[in-house]
């Protein structure tokens, strides 16, 4: 466990896979998570924005930050931890928390630093976005929660951040499901150009390089616009409202939310140093540790960030523990928001595995 005390330690430290549509899923009864064996129940049918809030939100102090973050389930509960990326928030699990607390679950769904109600405990600390340091934030949470272990669960930032853990910490992940597998970053390998249609739909990661991306990034309208255009155009088949966008961009009001973002952007282009201080863990995470523990990883067929060819083959060796692979159809970037309940299927289904 990392701790206050062993927080500066750990920083210096330093394809035969099976393809499934999950678009289907029949509504059979509920079972606890309490008494899992066997195999896993399927869970029931939810319609994508069901559900708008989520009842009331925490905060609670952890390493560097006073975090954000809503509880869903039962206090005694299994834990699963479901992580955001990025132009989203909380409300990307806002069908899944439920789907999982009717299963016993206790689910814990954080705001990342630079989101929604999180804050940086001093206005000293440097604004850091660079994978370790987001890592560490959700380790700190579990301390400070007294989370020994959790199923991970994420996409875009948040798969990062649960892979991470995964591979460094297995001994406080469970299990995991990864959308788009291993995105664990390598500054040095990704210096290498990406084929040309893969580099159009990052568009937005070399607009934030610029001195003009950033000033877009603090401008509240423009800010609001470039991430709509983000959400439309890497889920082309979301028929979400307005409202829906909305509750989510408040998220993005957060004081440190640009510095964050643009940070993030610059650094894994190499364009912005980290802090020495996890210099020890990026040379670990560089080395590509493999993930030991039981994983699902979830491609969306509609999300121009899967890799090619689609399947889960161009990381399955990155999974050494018990796997499995599904690709879901018609889906977009947004995967947990817009397919909540094969999200939630592959939650309970990996703490199966």
């Amino acid at each position: 466990m990392i701790d206050r005390r062993t927080f500066g330690k750990a920083l210096g430290l330093a394809t035969g896979a099976a393809v499934a549509s999950l678009a289907g899923l029949q509504a059979l009864p509920a079972a606890s998570a309490a008494t899992r064996r066997g195999a896993a129940p399927t869970l029931p049918a939810v319609t994508p924005g069901t559900h708008t809030s989520f009842a009331s939100l925490k905060q609670v102090k952890a390493g560097l930050l006073d975090v954000g973050y809503a509880e869903v389930g039962p206090a005694r509960g299994p834990v699963v931890i479901c992580l955001h990326g990025w132009p989203y928030d909380i409300h990307s699990f806002v069908d899944v928390a439920p789907l999982l607390a009717a299963q016993g679950y206790r689910v814990i769904v954080p705001y990342l630093r630079g989101h929604g109600t999180t804050r940086f405990l001093s206005s000293k600390t440097f604004r850091n976005a660079q994978q370790s340091a987001i890592a560490l934030d959700i380790v700190a949470l579990m301390d400070a929660l007294k989370i020994d272990k959790a199923v991970l669960a994420g996409f875009d930032w948040g798969s990062r951040t649960a892979d991470i853990i995964a591979a460094l910490w297995p001994h406080r992940c469970k299990a995991l499901v990864s959308v788009s597998g291993y995105l664990i970053t390598n500054l040095e390998a990704n210096l290498t150009p990406l084929p040309p249609k893969a580099e159009y739909a990052w568009w937005y990661q070399y607009y934030f390089a610029t001195e003009r991306g950033r000033l877009a990034m603090e401008n509240k309208d423009k800010r609001h616009d470039l991430t709509r255009l983000v959400w439309d155009t890497v889920s082309p088949t979301w028929n979400f409202d307005d409202a829906t966008f909305e509750r989510t961009a408040a998220a993005f009001e957060n004081p440190d939310y640009a510095a964050i973002v643009i940070h993030n952007y610059r650094w894994r282009l190499s364009l912005a140093d980290g802090e020495r201080r996890y210099d020890g863990l990026e040379k670990r995470l560089a080395a590509r540790p493999a993930i030991k523990v039981p994983t699902i990883t979830l491609d969306a067929e509609r999300d121009p960030f899967t890799a090619p060819p689609g399947d889960g083959s161009s990381y399955r060796n990155m999974f050494t523990g018990a796997y499995e692979h599904r690709t879901l159809e018609g889906i977009g970037h947004n995967l947990p928001q817009e397919a909540p309940t094969a999200f939630a299927q592959a939650v309970v289904d990996v703490d199966h595995l």
